[in-house]
């Protein structure tokens, strides 16, 4: 303490100056700018490089995807091609009967045939090769030589660039009558087995020949699912003492699920479309009872017999079934909490 006499500490005085507005409180009292919007022509000068990478393969859509839609209209037409000058006139000039082709479809026997085996195969091949490519990225991505698992890729990738000539060929030299199989058999004293034209086991045939064509391509997006896991969960599983098995089930699958419920949904909606190469190459050799798919029968309506409107009756019936498995595969996603094919509204 200070006396009297001695010069204490003087407080210094307060400073009553105001206090300067922080960022905050400026931006708050001011307008924030507003950006001009950008014009068309702006957006166009700005993206044109995109554009014109992206025009090819616009115009391939429009032409081979989205024009020939409008020829559905033969589906409700008695269409005769032979009708005026031109294809236009064919369409102009054609008789319209309605829903009288798909009253037709649906009374005839070998359509139904048709869409039972389609569905038989479908359901068959969702459960017996679906989840083969799965199984094969696991696999893939826990080869640790990067070596090995460029070249065990590249083989198995390289089938799918085989056409389904070539396919079908190997598999007639392997299990044909006449085939390496049926050499085997008849070395060893027993009758050969013709596997490519027995009706009875064609449906496990046109499985494996897609397995063996296709289950390394469908490894591809697995694949880039499984390099965007984050590698510490499993070193946090695996130092928290998870064996392989239980870092595969709560760290592998639940980072594909997204994958696998979308390209599950794709599936869903390609019920009713199982190929048409690989099936009108086996046709004839199998019967038609057994080797019929939509595909075919839509081919052979519309080309073999010209009934062009009752083949245009199942083409545009087999495109509405699959846009309605497709919506509801992608509701029942929702309400599973998952992603879907589009985000839900």
């Amino acid at each position: 303490m200070s006396g009297p006499g001695t010069a204490g500490a003087v407080d210094a005085p307060a400073d009553h100056r105001p206090a300067r507005p922080g960022r905050r409180g400026r931006a708050a009292g001011r307008t924030p700018p507003v950006r001009p919007r950008r014009t068309l022509r702006d957006r166009l000068r700005r993206d044109w490089p995109l554009l014109a990478m992206t025009a090819p393969a616009a115009c391939l859509l429009l032409v081979f995807h989205y024009l020939p839609t409008l020829g559905n209209v033969i589906a409700f037409q008695d269409y005769n091609p032979f009708v005026g000058d031109d294809p236009l006139e064919a369409f102009l000039y054609s008789e319209w009967i309605g829903f009288g082709n798909f009253e037709a479809l649906f009374v005839d026997p070998l359509f139904w045939d048709a869409v039972r085996n389609t569905l038989t195969i479908t359901a068959f091949q969702l459960v017996f090769f679906f989840p083969l490519p799965i199984m094969l990225a696991i696999l893939l991505n826990s080869l640790v030589s990067g070596r090995v698992r460029g070249f065990v890729q590249s083989v198995v990738y390289l089938p799918h660039f085989f056409s389904w000539v070539l396919v079908v060929t190997f598999f007639v030299q392997m299990l044909g009558g006449a085939g390496l199989l049926a050499q085997e058999m008849r070395e060893a004293g027993m009758q050969p087995w013709d596997v490519m034209t027995n009706p009875d086991t064609f449906i496990v045939l046109v499985t494996a020949e897609s397995v063996w064509k296709d289950v390394g391509w469908g490894a591809i997006v697995f694949l880039a699912a499984l390099s965007a896991i984050d590698p510490n969960l499993y070193e946090a599983a695996a130092a928290d003492g998870a064996g392989r098995w239980r870092r595969l089930w709560h760290i592998t699958l639940p980072g594909l699920r997204p994958v696998i419920v979308l390209l599950l949904i794709m599936r869903l909606g390609d019920a009713l479309s199982v190929g048409f190469e690989q099936f009108i190459l086996q046709r004839e050799a199998v019967g038609r009872e057994a080797a019929e798919v939509l595909d075919t029968f839509v081919y052979y309506q519309a080309i073999s017999t010209q009934q062009w409107g009752l083949g245009a009756a199942a083409g545009l019936f087999k495109a509405v079934v699959g846009l309605v498995l497709i919506l509801a595969a992608n509701k029942v996603a929702h309400r599973f909490g998952e992603q879907g094919v589009y985000a839900r509204s």
